[in-house]
C-alpha cells in the first residue's frame, strides 16, 4: 500500500509504530547533518526527519534531491519531536525515515503552496490545480462538500425526493441573459442553459412529486462580481399543498440544522420583516442586522429653512454613527468623496457633529439654528459623541445610497463581526417593478410568483400606483446582509398565470410560445405549490465569513468570465461551426 496513515493522523500515542506516509513535499529545511521535510496531504502535515547519525548516506542523498511539491512515499518510525509545535495537530511527533521513494518529481511551482501564498489571483487561477493544494482552499472545498452532504440528509429526512432536471432547455425572455447552445440536428434553433429549474420543478408538482429538491448548476450570462459566477449552484426546492408559513418553517429548519451540524452553532428563531419595513429602516431588502444605525426621515424637520438642496429633495434621510463625533474634517471629507463616487452616486454629504461637551457643529449650520440641529439629533436618538450623516434626493436612490454608507460605516467601525450571524426573513415583496427605460413592468422575482389573494383584484387596474402596490407571496432569506435564498408561492391556475403574463407585457401568443407547456399542465389539476432556492455558493461563503464565492468553487471563472486554467471560452474550428449551421459575422 502507498500509505498506512494520513499526514494528520499520528499522535504521541503512536510513538514506536512503523508507518508509511505519502504526499507532497512542502517546506524543506537542510541544516547539514539534519534535514526535515514537511510532508503534506489533504488531511494535514507530518514532519519527516533525516539525521546523519542514523540515516543511511544513500537515503540522505535522496532526501537532499527532493524539491518542493515532489510526490513522496516515506516509511519510518514515529518518534517524539524534539522541538514541538502547536501550529499543527501532529506537532508532537515526527517520522524517523527509514525508506523514502520519489513517486514523481515536480517543477518549481510559480507560487508558494501555503496559506500566506505569494501568488496573485490570476496566477493562482491559471494554476488552479496547485492553488487547490493549499490547505486553506482545500478546507473551503471540503466545507462545501460537507454542506451538500448535510443538506441532502436533512431534506431526505423531511421526505424530499432528489430529481434531476434538464440542462438543455428553452430560452426565456425574463431575467438575466441566457447562455445558448446551437443544435446540430435542428439547425437554426438553439437550446439555452437553465438560469434555474423553475418551470421543471413546477411541472414536477403537477406530476405529483410533492417534495422535490436538487443541488443543481445554473447559468446566467451576466456581469460578474464577488458573489456572482456565470455558473453557480443552487439548493433548489419545491413543495405542494403548502402555504408560505410551511415553506419558511421547513427551510428555517434546514438553515438551523446546517449551522448546528457544520459550525456547531444554534441559531435563534428567525425574525420576519416586510419588504416595505426593510426599505424604510435600512434602505435595502437584504439588511445586515448585526448592527443598528437605522434610517431616520428628517424630511419634515429639514425642509423649509432656506437650504435649497434639502428643500428641493423628495427625501432627507440620516443615520447616527455612534461615537464618531471625533471624526476629523479630513475623515468627513473622505466619506463625502466616498458617497460621491459613481458606484454610489450621491451629490454630497451633510454632517451634524454632537460633541461630547454638548456643543453642535454642522456643515449646514448657517441655514439651521442650534435648536433645529438639536431637534434632528433628538429625532435620531443621538447622544453626545455621535455623528449624524445625512443624504437627500429622490427616495429610492437616497435609500440605496444611505444603505451603502451604512454598510461602509459598519465596516469602518468593526460592527460587521465575523462569526456573528443574524438571519432574517424578508416577506411581502412587490409583485411588479416598473422599468422606465423599457416602459413596462417586470416581475420582481419571476413571472410565476403568486400575488397575495387580497391583491388579486388590483391586477385588473390600469393605474400604475395600484399595480406597484400589488404584494407577492414572496420571501427572501437574508443572512448578514446577503440574500442566501429566495422563493415564493407559485401561481397554479392557468387564468391567473395568463393575467400575470399580460401585466408583464406578454401577448397571448408570446405566452403560449414561451410557456404553453406550463399553462397546459395547469389544466390537468395543478396543486397549490411553492418553493425556494438557496444560493449554495453564497451560503458556504457567508457561513465562513468570506467575501467571495470563488473561494468555495473548485474551478471558478475570473471577473471576465474566463477559465484561466483551460483558457476558455475559446474559438472553435470552422468544421464544427459548419456542422452546427452557425456563421460568424464580423463586428
Amino acid at each position: 500500500m502507498y500509505r498506512t496513515h494520513t499526514c494528520n493522523e499520528l499522535r504521541l500515542a503512536d510513538a514506536g509504530k512503523t508507518v508509511t506516509l505519502a504526499g507532497w513535499a512542502g517546506t524543506i529545511r537542510d541544516k547539514g547533518g539534519l534535514l526535515w521535510i514537511d510532508l503534506r496531504d489533504r488531511y494535514g502535515i507530518t514532519q519527516l526527519v533525516f539525521d546523519e547519525n542514523y540515516t543511511a548516506p544513500e537515503l540522505f542523498d535522496i532526501a537532499r534531491s527532493v524539491g518542493r511539491e515532489f510526490v513522496l512515499q516515506a516509511t519510518g518510525t514515529v518518534i517524539e519531536r524534539a522541538s514541538k509545535t502547536t501550529k499543527i495537530p501532529t506537532g508532537d511527533i515526527e517520522i524517523k525515515v527509514e525508506e523514502i521513494k520519489i513517486l514523481n518529481k515536480a517543477k518549481t511551482p510559480p507560487f508558494t503552496i501555503q496559506d500566506d501564498t505569494d501568488g496573485g489571483d490570476e496566477l493562482r487561477m491559471k494554476y488552479r490545480y496547485l492553488d487547490l493544494r493549499r490547505q486553506a482552499v482545500q478546507q473551503n472545498i471540503i466545507f462545501r462538500s460537507n454542506l451538500a452532504i448535510e443538506t441532502r440528509k436533512y431534506l431526505a429526512g423531511q421526505g424530499f425526493a432528489e430529481i434531476e432536471t434538464p440542462f438543455l432547455i428553452k430560452s426565456t425572455p425574463e431575467g438575466a441573459r441566457d447562455f445558448v447552445v446551437p443544435s446540430r440536428m435542428n439547425q437554426g434553433q438553439f437550446y439555452a442553459l437553465p438560469q434555474s429549474p423553475q418551470t421543471f420543478k413546477q411541472i414536477l408538482m403537477v406530476a405529483g412529486f410533492d417534495k422535490y429538491f436538487q443541488i443543481v448548476k445554473c447559468f446566467r450570462d451576466e456581469d460578474l462580481r464577488a458573489d456572482r459566477q456565470p455558473e453557480f449552484t443552487q439548493i433548489d426546492c419545491e413543495m405542494s399543498f403548502v402555504h408560505q408559513e410551511d415553506i419558511l418553517n421547513t427551510f428555517e429548519g434546514l438553515t438551523k440544522y446546517l449551522f448546528r451540524t457544520i459550525l456547531g452553532l444554534d441559531l435563534p428563531d428567525f425574525p420576519r420583516m416586510s419588504y416595505d419595513e426593510a426599505m424604510q429602516r435600512f434602505g435595502s431588502d437584504k439588511p445586515d442586522l448585526r448592527f443598528g444605525m437605522e434610517f431616520t426621515d428628517l424630511s419634515t424637520a429639514a425642509k423649509g429653512k432656506g437650504f435649497q438642496v434639502f428643500d428641493s429633495a423628495e427625501t432627507v434621510l440620516a443615520i447616527n454613527a455612534h461615537g464618531c463625533a471625533e471624526y476629523t474634517r479630513k475623515q468627513v471629507d473622505e466619506l463625502t468623496e466616498w458617497v460621491k463616487r459613481p458606484q454610489i452616486g450621491a451629490r454630497g454629504l451633510v454632517y451634524v457633529r454632537y460633541n461630547t461637551d454638548g456643543s453642535i457643529k454642522s456643515s449646514v449650520d448657517k441655514f439651521y439654528s442650534p435648536d433645529d440641529l438639536k431637534g434632528w439629533l433628538d429625532t435620531c436618538g443621538a447622544q453626545p459623541g455621535d455623528l449624524l450623516l445625512v443624504l437627500c434626493g429622490e427616495t429610492d436612490a437616497t435609500r440605496k445610497q444611505l444603505s451603502e454608507l451604512r454598510l461602509e460605516m459598519g465596516n469602518r467601525l468593526g460592527l460587521r463581526k465575523p462569526g456573528d450571524f443574524k438571519p432574517l426573513w424578508v416577506v411581502d415583496f412587490p409583485l411588479l417593478e416598473w422599468d422606465e427605460e423599457a416602459g413596462r413592468f417586470f416581475a420582481m422575482h419571476h413571472p410565476f410568483t403568486s400575488p397575495k389573494q387580497a391583491d388579486i383584484p388590483k391586477m385588473e387596474s390600469a393605474d400604475h400606483a395600484t399595480l406597484k402596490g400589488i404584494r407577492a407571496d414572496a420571501y427572501d432569506l437574508v443572512l448578514n446582509g446577503v440574500e442566501i435564498g429566495g422563493g415564493s408561492i407559485r401561481i397554479h391556475d392557468r387564468d391567473l398565470q395568463s393575467r400575470n403574463f399580460r401585466l408583464l407585457g406578454f401577448t397571448p401568443e408570446e405566452a403560449e410560445a414561451q410557456f404553453g407547456f406550463l399553462l397546459g399542465a395547469f389544466e390537468y389539476g395543478a396543486p397549490p405549490h411553492g418553493g425556494i432556492a438557496f444560493g449554495f455558493d453564497r451560503l458556504a461563503a457567508v457561513m465562513n465569513g468570506a467575501n467571495s464565492i470563488r473561494d468555495f468553487i473548485a474551478f471558478p471563472k475570473n471577473n471576465q468570465g474566463r477559465d484561466m486554467m483551460i483558457d476558455a471560452p475559446d474559438a472553435i474550428k470552422q468544421e464544427q461551426l459548419d456542422e452546427l449551421g452557425v456563421r460568424l459575422v464580423s463586428k
